[in-house]
């Protein structure tokens, strides 16, 4: 049994239940259950020589899901149209840096063709801070709608581009409005959903870059480039009309006072059965307490809390970059023909983007099961000794040449290799460091840590990007691969003493596990 939780109100007869202070998860709805219990006998309040008691009901996940999952599903649609951006290059730079190029009336040089494929990090990254300060300004919602225009302006330039010009600056455009979903997207499923299913729709993110991702190889290798571009653009204005209907982020709109609203949204969201008075009033509660304790940016990014959060948040950027996914990527070709396998580099890239969206969806089903921490640890792991086995195949290959004995008989080895690698990085790097900032982070700051990581993310991209091929002839791609496993040996150790584990915990109980000091918490008696 565990002890009801109560506050006095004005005398010792007079006792309220506490605002949401126990974390919205299973456990609490246990609590209450067994508060209720104790409180109520045969569906009436029981006479317990009080003048008032108030009974304590299960909440925590007693909302509706299906509306926050179509909602999640609704905002990543940018997401779906930031991924045709990023896969667009691996079909079409290639064909269009073609002596024969018939796609565009103008001749594209492979240095030319270099920057319109990565122009794009240079725009996200561009764009990763500002948005930050756009979405707290005017909200979640309008933001996102907001980014279909330089989307579809982007797309428009590439797609009836007459100079090379125009085709990096469509690229850099799309790139803006990409590198901005990877910011709002994330901060909007955080902030709509419960705490028992934000990871699923905080991995919703990742997922729909990979599908994205995977119509540009597939759509894009086997169509006209006009054709694709056309089919590119218009995902956003899709997204545009779906994600019109859905509702602004509660949060947001109780920062900004506008509670009827919130209220509203909080309907659609949890729907008409669930108690939204109680979770709009820990909402108020929150905003309040902030209202009245007002504290400086510089004092809030200050903080040990904020200090821990911003180091894991920027870490995990950083290690999911040098992690040698680019490099994997790079090589896929050449990977499949040391295995021994004939088939051509598109459908190459398509099994890869297959293996990627499988492993993408897996992860959204068990990440709030079995947790951020145990899917980054295995994914560092698996990652580590997948680069370690293709680092000594590429080192064998180069030493003792293609047609070795030795070489011959690893043929299997960089193809298992490979596989593995897309599949642990999909079930962690992949998704989880994008929606970390969601969980880790106070509203005051997470605009600010969420645009910062972003532009972090996109600069190394950027720079992994352009000078691998380099660092790959200057000393090797067996050395290359063994220093991205070295790098994530050290994540695997960083993940190991320093991430805390956030599923289904409340935003209250995060800032206690990363230092802050527990206020007005009654600890539960447990027998």
């Amino acid at each position: 049994m565990r002890s009801c939780l109560f506050r006095k109100r004005g005398s010792d007869d007079e006792r309220e239940p506490l605002l949401p202070a126990i974390p919205v998860s299973e456990s609490s709805s246990n609590i209450g259950n067994e508060c209720a219990s104790e409180t109520n006998t045969n569906g009436r309040m029981a006479n317990l020589g009080v003048s008032q008691t108030e009974l304590v009901a299960p909440r925590g996940d007693s909302g509706r899901k299906l509306p926050q999952y179509i909602a999640a599903l609704a905002a990543t649609l940018g997401a779906l149209a930031a991924g045709t951006m990023l896969g667009w290059s691996s079909p079409v730079v290639f064909k269009i840096t073609q002596p024969n190029n018939t796609d565009y009336n103008f001749d594209i040089s492979e240095t030319e063709g270099s920057w319109i494929g990565s122009v794009i990090n240079l725009g996200a990254a561009a764009i990763c801070f500002p948005i930050g300060l756009v979405m707290d300004a005017i909200g979640r919602k309008k933001t996102m709608l907001f980014l279909i225009l330089p989307f579809t302006l982007g797309w428009l330039l590439i797609t009836f581009g007459t100079s090379v010009g125009m085709l990096i600056g469509g690229r850099l455009i799309t790139g803006i409005a990409g590198g901005a979903f990877c910011v709002t997207a994330p901060a909007y499923t955080s902030e709509i959903a419960q705490d028992s299913i934000r990871g699923t729709l905080g991995s919703y993110f990742q997922l729909m870059i990979t599908v994205g991702i995977l119509f540009a190889y597939a759509v894009g290798s086997y169509t006209s480039v006009f054709l694709f571009n056309i089919l590119c653009t218009l995902i956003p204005i899709v997204f545009g009309i779906v994600f019109f209907f859905m509702p602004e982020s509660p949060k947001f709109l109780v920062v900004k006072n506008r509670n009827d609203e919130a209220r509203e949204a909080l309907i659609k969201l949890r729907g008409t059965n669930y108690d939204v008075d109680y979770e709009l009033d820990s909402l108020k509660l929150s905003a309040e307490e902030a209202q009245n304790n007002p504290v400086s940016f510089g004092s809030a990014i200050t903080k040990k809390t904020s200090i821990k959060a911003i180091i894991i948040c920027y870490a995990l950027m950083i290690f999911q970059q040098l992690s040698g996914i680019n490099a994997v990527i790079f090589n896929t070709s050449s990977i499949f023909a040391a295995a021994g396998a004939t088939i051509p580099a598109a459908i190459a890239t398509i099994i890869i983007g297959v293996i990627q969206v499988i492993a993408t969806f897996v992860s959204s089903l068990v990440v709030d099961k079995l947790g951020r921490r145990i899917l980054l640890l295995f994914s560092a792991l698996v990652m580590c000794l997948c680069s370690t086995a293709l680092g000594v195949f590429f080192f064998l290959q180069s030493t003792h040449g293609e047609n070795s004995d030795i070489v011959q008989s690893l043929f299997w080895l960089p193809l298992l290799s490979l596989s593995l690698f897309i599949i642990a990085f999909s079930l962690g790097f992949g998704p989880i460091p994008w929606m970390m900032a969601g969980d880790l982070c106070n509203i005051d700051i997470k605009a600010f840590v969420a645009s910062t990581a972003g532009t972090l993310n996109w600069l190394l991209s950027f720079t992994v990007t352009s000078t691998f091929l380099a660092l790959n002839t200057a000393i090797g791609s067996g050395q290359v691969f063994w220093m991205f496993a070295g790098i994530m040996l050290i994540g695997f150790v960083f993940i190991f003493f320093v991430i805390p584990e956030t599923k289904g915990k409340s935003l209250q109980e995060i800032q206690v596990m990363l230092g802050a000091t527990p206020q007005d918490r009654n600890v539960e008696d447990k027998k």
